[in-house]
Protein backbone atom coordinates (compact mmCIF):
# COMPACT_ATOMS: atom_id res chain seq x y z
CA UNK A 1 0.00 0.00 0.00
CA UNK A 2 1.35 3.58 -1.28
CA UNK A 3 -0.27 5.55 1.98
CA UNK A 4 -1.00 8.51 0.11
CA UNK A 5 -4.59 9.20 1.01
CA UNK A 6 -6.80 10.20 -2.05
CA UNK A 7 -10.18 11.51 -0.41
CA UNK A 8 -12.23 11.62 2.73
CA UNK A 9 -15.54 9.11 2.52
CA UNK A 10 -19.35 9.61 4.35
CA UNK A 11 -20.84 6.00 4.87
CA UNK A 12 -24.90 5.99 4.94
CA UNK A 13 -26.92 3.49 6.04
CA UNK A 14 -29.71 2.50 3.20
CA UNK A 15 -32.52 0.29 3.10
CA UNK A 16 -32.52 -1.85 0.63
CA UNK A 17 -32.41 -6.07 -0.02
CA UNK A 18 -28.76 -7.04 -1.10
CA UNK A 19 -28.93 -7.63 -4.38
CA UNK A 20 -25.99 -10.11 -6.12
CA UNK A 21 -24.69 -7.98 -8.65
CA UNK A 22 -21.33 -8.06 -11.13
CA UNK A 23 -19.62 -5.99 -9.34
CA UNK A 24 -19.25 -5.92 -5.36
CA UNK A 25 -19.48 -1.72 -5.71
CA UNK A 26 -20.47 0.10 -8.22
CA UNK A 27 -20.11 3.77 -9.08
CA UNK A 28 -22.32 6.82 -9.77
CA UNK A 29 -21.29 8.53 -12.89
CA UNK A 30 -19.89 11.44 -10.14
CA UNK A 31 -18.13 9.10 -8.44
CA UNK A 32 -16.29 7.81 -11.70
CA UNK A 33 -15.34 11.58 -12.70
CA UNK A 34 -13.81 12.48 -9.25
CA UNK A 35 -12.10 9.22 -9.40
CA UNK A 36 -10.82 10.20 -13.14
CA UNK A 37 -10.09 13.42 -11.95
CA UNK A 38 -8.05 12.29 -9.24
CA UNK A 39 -6.13 9.69 -10.86
CA UNK A 40 -5.10 12.35 -13.92
CA UNK A 41 -2.96 14.21 -10.93
CA UNK A 42 -1.31 10.97 -9.88
CA UNK A 43 0.66 9.33 -12.57
CA UNK A 44 1.96 5.87 -12.15
CA UNK A 45 -1.40 5.33 -9.71
CA UNK A 46 -3.64 2.32 -11.38
CA UNK A 47 -6.63 3.36 -9.49
CA UNK A 48 -8.13 3.99 -6.02
CA UNK A 49 -8.09 1.50 -2.89
CA UNK A 50 -10.77 1.30 -0.61
CA UNK A 51 -9.89 -0.15 2.92
CA UNK A 52 -11.58 -0.71 6.14
CA UNK A 53 -9.81 0.47 10.04
CA UNK A 54 -10.69 1.06 13.33
CA UNK A 55 -11.43 3.98 14.09
CA UNK A 56 -14.51 6.45 15.39
CA UNK A 57 -17.36 5.88 17.73
CA UNK A 58 -19.03 3.26 15.84
CA UNK A 59 -15.81 1.17 15.46
CA UNK A 60 -15.09 1.01 11.63
CA UNK A 61 -14.59 3.67 8.75
CA UNK A 62 -13.29 3.24 5.02
CA UNK A 63 -10.37 4.37 3.76
CA UNK A 64 -9.18 5.58 0.45
CA UNK A 65 -6.04 5.53 -1.33
CA UNK A 66 -4.38 5.63 -4.31
CA UNK A 67 -3.29 2.46 -6.05
CA UNK A 68 0.14 1.56 -7.54
CA UNK A 69 -0.51 -2.01 -8.02
CA UNK A 70 -3.10 -4.74 -7.45
CA UNK A 71 -2.67 -6.36 -4.09
CA UNK A 72 -2.62 -10.54 -4.19
CA UNK A 73 -6.30 -10.40 -2.48
CA UNK A 74 -7.92 -7.08 -3.69
CA UNK A 75 -11.00 -7.01 -5.58
CA UNK A 76 -10.89 -5.39 -8.75
CA UNK A 77 -14.11 -3.21 -9.77
CA UNK A 78 -14.06 -1.91 -13.41
CA UNK A 79 -16.44 0.30 -14.17
CA UNK A 80 -16.44 3.15 -16.80
CA UNK A 81 -12.57 3.35 -17.14
CA UNK A 82 -11.53 3.44 -13.87
CA UNK A 83 -10.52 0.68 -11.30
CA UNK A 84 -11.11 -0.05 -7.87
CA UNK A 85 -9.23 -2.11 -5.43
CA UNK A 86 -11.26 -3.51 -2.32
CA UNK A 87 -8.85 -4.24 0.37
CA UNK A 88 -9.61 -8.31 1.19
CA UNK A 89 -10.64 -6.84 5.07
CA UNK A 90 -12.96 -4.53 3.61
CA UNK A 91 -15.05 -6.78 0.73
CA UNK A 92 -17.64 -7.86 2.93
CA UNK A 93 -18.52 -4.93 4.18
CA UNK A 94 -18.65 -3.00 1.16
CA UNK A 95 -20.45 -5.54 -0.96
CA UNK A 96 -23.36 -4.05 -2.48
CA UNK A 97 -22.69 -0.85 -2.15
CA UNK A 98 -23.31 2.08 -4.17
CA UNK A 99 -20.21 4.71 -4.41
CA UNK A 100 -20.88 8.32 -5.08
CA UNK A 101 -19.39 11.75 -5.10
CA UNK A 102 -21.56 14.76 -3.60
CA UNK A 103 -20.73 18.35 -3.38
CA UNK A 104 -22.09 20.80 -1.76
CA UNK A 105 -21.21 24.73 -0.44
CA UNK A 106 -19.69 23.90 2.71
CA UNK A 107 -18.43 20.19 1.41
CA UNK A 108 -17.06 17.02 -0.99
CA UNK A 109 -16.86 13.91 -0.66
CA UNK A 110 -17.35 9.87 -1.36
CA UNK A 111 -20.25 8.83 0.19
CA UNK A 112 -20.73 4.88 0.50
CA UNK A 113 -24.59 3.85 0.06
CA UNK A 114 -23.77 0.66 1.84
CA UNK A 115 -27.05 -2.03 2.79
CA UNK A 116 -24.75 -4.52 5.30
CA UNK A 117 -23.94 -1.45 7.89
CA UNK A 118 -26.41 -1.40 10.90
CA UNK A 119 -25.64 2.11 12.50
CA UNK A 120 -23.17 5.06 11.73
CA UNK A 121 -22.10 8.15 14.05
CA UNK A 122 -23.55 11.07 13.97
CA UNK A 123 -21.14 12.38 11.57
CA UNK A 124 -21.00 9.55 9.72
CA UNK A 125 -17.57 9.01 9.47
CA UNK A 126 -17.38 5.42 11.11
CA UNK A 127 -20.09 2.33 10.69
CA UNK A 128 -20.90 -0.85 12.25
CA UNK A 129 -22.18 -4.08 10.91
Amino acid sequence: MSGRSAATATVRAVKRRLIPTKAALSLTPSAVNRVKLLLKDQPGSLGLRIGVRQRGCNGLSYTLDYADKKEKFDEEVRQDGVKIFIDKKAQLSILGTEMDYQESKLASEFVFNNPNISGTCGCGESFSL
